[in-house]
């Protein structure tokens, strides 16, 4: 299988994309670009592989602005599928709900189920889904594959799936989902090739950033995750509540007199570190502030954070091994630190040195639980999987046969 693939991660507020030459089994990385800041001031940075930055522009916000958008991408890409074209375009999708536990071929059908699963993911379902809808008006001809991060919860223990509701609700599809699949998948991958004897391990993964989350896995594959049905369960995040007792909901409706959209709004957008804070839903900015407020919702993610992964423990076990990932995972000392200092109940000893490092191993050797730093990389996933289904979509003739 050879020629190029773009992988497209689309958020609510950021757009990633990366271009990868594939020749075989194996990818090289051509092009990483990003667009900041799209609801405000969209600015769009490319680099080459090598890290040398070929565009830094901003743009106009319009009406047609998110088409403007993949059409620089397009006009980035170009010079670079001359020799090696364009074979198709993988997306980062939310939620494929209980359909997919795989990726998928796109077509009219698939798209309009995926509308259907808006409700529950309304930061970042809306932002995949007009990608998708632009990327095929724009380039109708180019196979489209949509990878889930709820894929590889799929197969969690029923008893971490299931919800203490009614059967009828059960029936209708009302279970736990989990999400950042796409960051688990990549983990599970890299601890298998450092060695298998790892992967085996009763592991946590906890992936620490605007949006926060933790699995529970062992063998490679997924045992119980924090997140439930929407993104919005769990761990405190930026923005988000995480979990709260569902009375909290519904007093909150009768007492103060809140909409459900109106609750809707504050436990995605107006919650988490902003709303403790009253400052900022960025960690970088609460750890530079003097205001205790700050302090207390450092704190507060800290200890919501260790009562959480207790739950992935409990559903193991035990756990000898706990991995950080994403941006604050991979980013912050100080937080891996006091997270790791109230485990020691598991046996969890910090190498501070190693840690300030962001070693790849920040335990010490007599550490009962191994802790490793592995920074994630979705884009690369995306592009695999996208590469492997439009392969066998094209040995079925379902699309043209890569070159």
């Amino acid at each position: 299988m050879n020629g190029t693939v773009l992988a497209l991660n689309a958020g609510s507020s950021s757009l990633k994309f990366r271009l990868y030459e594939v020749e075989g089994d194996h990818f090289s990385l051509v092009l990483r670009g990003q667009f900041d800041g799209v609801n405000e001031n969209p600015r769009l940075v490319v680099k080459e592989a090598g890290g040398k930055e070929i565009c830094n522009m901003d743009l106009e916000i319009g009406e047609h602005m998110q088409e403007d958008m993949l059409e620089r991408i397009f006009g980035v890409i170009k010079p670079y599928t001359v020799n090696s074209p364009l074979q198709a375009v993988g997306h980062r999708v939310l939620h494929g709900g209980g359909r997919f536990a795989d990726p998928v071929l796109l077509d009219d059908e698939i798209v309009s189920y995926l509308e259907t699963l808006i409700p529950m993911g309304p930061l970042h379902q809306p932002a995949n889904l007009a990608s998708i809808k632009l990327f095929r008006r724009i380039r109708p001809d180019l196979p489209q594959v949509a990878c889930f991060d709820t894929a590889f919860h799929v197969n969690i223990d029923e008893r971490a799936a299931r919800y203490p509701i009614p059967l009828e609700y059960e029936a209708k599809g009302y279970r736990r989902f989990g999400f950042h699949g796409l960051s688990y998948t990549y983990i599970a991958d890299r601890l298998r090739e450092i060695s298998e004897y790892l992967v085996k391990k009763r592991t946590v993964v906890a992936h620490l950033g605007s949006g926060s989350s933790m699995c529970a896995m062992r063998n490679g594959k997924a045992i119980d995750t924090t997140m439930g049905l929407t993104p919005l369960g769990g761990l405190m995040m930026g923005t988000r509540s995480g979990t709260v007792d569902p009375g909290l909901v519904l007093t909150l409706m009768e007492a103060e007199n809140l909409s459900p959209a109106e609750i809707k709004n504050m436990l995605y957008y107006k919650s988490g570190l902003l709303g403790v804070s009253g400052i900022s839903g960025d960690l970088r900015v609460l750890m530079e502030s003097d205001d205790p407020n700050a302090k207390k919702a450092i704190d507060l993610f800290v200890f919501r954070a260790c009562r959480e992964l207790s739950i992935m423990v409990a559903t193991m076990e035990g756990m000898e091994s706990l991995v950080f990932s994403a941006g604050i995972g991979e980013n912050s000392p100080v937080i891996r630190k006091m997270i790791c200092d109230r485990l020691g109940w598991l046996g969890v000893q910090l190498d501070d040195d190693a840690n300030n490092a962001s070693a790849e191993i920040i335990s010490c050797p007599e550490s009962r639980v191994e802790v490793r730093v592995i920074p994630t990389d979705e884009e690369i996933v995306l592009a695999r999987q996208t590469a492997r289904v439009v392969g066998e979509a094209a040995k079925a003739g379902k699309v043209p046969a890569f070159a």
